[in-house]
């Protein structure tokens, strides 16, 4: 499995390198790639807003029992903060999945260093950690998976009241 992540993110380091030359101002709001189908989004216009509450902690798991977030599932209050901690198994990240459009802006804003919308950047060595604020984050459930170990379906959520 180990063999696998590194050559996931080694094509993903190749073709993020295989760009064009200069590119001419474009309109920054979301548009659809014809050829794929990708959506590609403009950055958020809504400010980061600051853990004001409680630090919850998130590990990201894999050995011989699975690829999986512990704890799976988590109810936060609005202004806590959320700290994933890759343990083992690497490569481990965050990618939320399914998210309300009246949502999507402040948690956009609040995610920093994103690798992809709504994605964290890929953790690869143990204790490496990514943090984010639910400060400002509409009240609901917020499903998010491992982009890596989808196919071992490693799947978390978030229920921010």
């Amino acid at each position: 499995m180990r063999f696998n992540g590194l050559v996931l993110i080694s094509a993903f380091a190749a073709l993020s390198a295989c760009g064009g030359g200069e590119k001419a101002p474009s309109d920054t709001s979301a548009a659809t790639t014809p050829a794929t189908g990708a959506t590609t989004a403009a950055a958020p216009t809504t400010a980061a807003a600051p853990t004001t509450g409680k630090w919850h902690e998130v590990q990201m798991v894999g050995d011989e029992k699975g690829y999986r977030y512990e704890p799976t599932n988590l109810t936060i209050k609005a202004g806590d903060g959320v700290r994933w901690t890759m343990v083992s198994g690497a490569p481990h990240n965050v990618q939320f999945e399914n998210v309300a459009a009246n949502a999507k802006s402040q948690l956009m804003a609040n995610m920093p260093n994103q690798l992809t919308e709504l994605g964290s950047p890929i953790l690869l060595n143990a204790n490496e950690k990514y943090e984010m604020s639910f400060n400002g984050v509409a009240p609901g459930k917020y499903d998010y998976i491992c982009s890596p170990h989808l196919a071992n379906n490693m799947r978390g959520s978030i229920t921010v009241q």
